[in-house]
């Protein structure tokens, strides 16, 4: 599928979602983050409990996290997460072993454990600069996800309703 039709079909799944604009909102402010986050082994699991947590609709955490990360995006944001994160946690660490462990998380042909042994294999300092340069990468974003979002779905449910009311 060509990439403006994925992004479309992603938005036109969470505009069709239903619920209460401010729970759809913490979901998708949810997803955004963790989106971003490098963490792709576990991007999913960490969705499913910190969403309840949260009080957030899961599935538009889960269409979210998908829209932001996606083929088109691991490498940009893996690369700013390492850049963010050495400039924060200054460690000697070489990029081509991240470069080396993106390539085997996002080529479709590796197990989850596979995954997780790759990421184990950059260590416990490699992992820490990618997951706090992630953070800080993915707060602005999850700020502007919130209002955004909210705005969205309040519409939509505005518009929802007066049709209801029409017909």
């Amino acid at each position: 599928m060509e990439p403006h039709r994925t992004a479309r079909y992603y938005y036109l799944k969470i505009i069709r979602l239903k619920g209460d604009p401010q729970t759809l909102a913490r979901g998708v402010t949810l997803g955004v983050f963790i989106g971003i986050v490098p963490i792709i082994p576990i991007q999913t699991i960490v969705i499913f409990l910190l969403a309840p947590i949260c009080r957030g609709n899961t599935i538009a955490a889960l269409l979210a996290g998908f829209l932001v990360s996606n083929p088109l995006t691991f490498f940009p944001q893996y690369l700013l997460s390492w850049k963010i994160g050495k400039w924060l946690i200054p460690v000697d660490i070489n990029w081509h072993r991240v470069q080396d462990t993106v390539h085997i998380l996002t080529s479709g042909d590796s197990s989850i454990a596979q995954c997780l042994a790759a990421v184990s294999h950059l260590g416990y300092e490699a992992i820490a600069v990618l997951v706090v340069g992630g953070m800080v990468l993915g707060l602005p974003f999850a700020i502007l996800a919130y209002p955004l979002s909210l705005q969205l779905f309040s519409a939509i449910r505005r518009k929802r309703r007066q049709k209801h009311t029409l017909s």
